[in-house]
């Protein structure tokens, strides 16, 4: 008796003990979701650090919010809060059978947006990114946003059209969507090569990276997500934009023409270019410091 007496006095002992550290013990979180619900069955996983001025970054295709890992940590140290979203479809974001289209990544923002309470922020868009963030500022009338940064951008169009002589021709796009089917890692592969301005512009290392964020993607969301781009026209509505915009373009991109940010800051009135002198797609990589430094820059005006 004297036993069992003794082995309830000690568990109990312990269960109070722990109770007391429940009690006493302070959360080492913020208490910020790493996931939020934008529709039943959909999460969309969200990068959210710092405090003050909401930044908020969209990823590139087939990119997620990994891209910008070199972003973050620079602008919560220059005191803004800092929200990366992985579109549906990309990265640790919720993948289901759908549209993907720039309506649904639009409506998925404004979910996030709202649910995190953000207001006055700078929306920043890298590549395909860009036309989500065209998209989004135009559908919605710029709600929660306050300024626009768009990157390498694939806007207004990513193809050629009548009046539009920039970007893919059809054949060009036909054949990636293609390949997306058919061979994806193929393509990743040389997607990954073509991010660097010249040869050597990017290590080795930092291009098996990118190629390891791509392929994080649904192969489903790789295709219709780049076939909803390639029917994407977004030049009637650059006329609608009337907040400050920056584009930020790399003069030797290979992937998305410096001319196509030139038609872009024709098409948006008081907007501005900043061109990376040394840099292809991978300007956020290749000119590091210039980006975050630029970025920061227009974000605080």
């Amino acid at each position: 008796m004297k036993t069992i007496a003794l082995t309830i006095g000690l568990m109990l002992t312990f269960i109070h003990s722990q109770l007391l550290f429940a009690q006493t013990r302070k959360p080492a979180s913020a208490g910020r979701e790493e996931y939020i619900e934008v529709e039943k069955n959909v999460k969309l996983h969200v990068i959210d650090l710092g405090e003050g001025q909401p930044v908020v970054l969209i990823h590139g295709w087939p990119l997620n919010n990994a891209m910008y890992e070199y972003q973050y940590q620079y602008l919560v140290e220059k005191g803004f809060r800092v929200i990366g979203i992985s579109l549906r479809g990309f990265g640790k974001s919720d993948r289901p059978y759908g549209k993907y289209d720039f309506d649904t990544f639009s409506d998925d923002i404004k979910v996030v947006l709202e649910k995190l309470k953000i207001e006055h922020a700078t929306l920043g868009g890298f590549s395909m990114g860009s036309a989500v963030t065209l998209h989004y500022v135009t559908k919605y009338n710029g709600a929660h946003i306050d300024k626009l940064a768009l990157f390498g951008s694939s806007g207004p169009s990513w193809k050629k059209r009548d009046g539009y002589a920039y970007g893919a021709s059809d054949q060009d796009a036909a054949a990636l969507i293609q390949q997306t089917k058919t061979n994806r890692q193929q393509l990743v592969a040389g997607f990954g090569k073509g991010f660097a301005g010249k040869e050597g512009g990017l290590s080795e290392e930092s291009i098996k990276w990118l190629e390891s964020i791509n392929l994080d993607a649904s192969p489903y969301a790789t295709t219709q997500a780049i076939t909803a781009l390639r029917d994407l026209d977004l030049r009637p509505e650059l006329a609608k934009i009337k907040m400050p915009v920056a584009i930020f373009h790399g003069v030797n991109d290979k992937l998305c023409d410096f001319a196509q940010a030139e038609q872009l800051n024709k098409g948006i009135e008081g907007s501005y270019l900043v061109k990376f002198e040394k840099s292809g797609h991978a300007l956020f990589l290749e000119e590091m410091d210039k980006f975050n430094s630029e970025l920061e820059k227009f974000a605080r005006k």
